[in-house]
C-alpha cells in the first residue's frame, strides 16, 4: 500500500512537471508568453497635454500635427482650447 501512494505521488508530480513545460514550450512559440495587451501596455508611451498638462498613453490620445510638431490632447475640448489660443 505505501509503495502505491508513493508511486501515485511521484506520477503526480511528474505531472505536474510536464504540464508546466509543455505551457512553457507553448508560450515560446507564440511570443514572450504574455496576452497581447500586456505587450501593447509595455510599448506604449505616455504624452502630455499642453492645455491642462496630464499625462495619458499615446493610443488613447487624440493627436494634432502642426508643421514638423505633432502635439496629443486628453479630450477634443483640450485640442480646441489649444488650437484657439495658437
Amino acid at each position: 500500500m505505501v509503495r502505491f501512494v508513493a508511486l501515485a505521488v511521484l506520477a503526480f508530480l511528474i505531472f505536474l512537471i510536464l504540464r508546466a513545460g509543455i505551457a512553457n514550450l507553448l508560450a515560446g512559440l507564440r511570443g514572450s508568453g504574455r496576452p497581447e495587451g500586456a505587450r501593447l501596455a509595455l510599448r506604449d508611451e505616455l504624452v502630455k497635454d499642453p492645455v491642462c498638462e496630464t499625462y495619458i498613453p499615446r493610443r488613447k490620445a487624440i493627436a494634432r500635427t502642426a508643421g514638423a510638431a505633432t502635439n496629443y490632447f486628453c479630450s477634443h475640448i483640450c485640442a480646441e482650447k489649444f488650437a484657439r489660443h495658437s
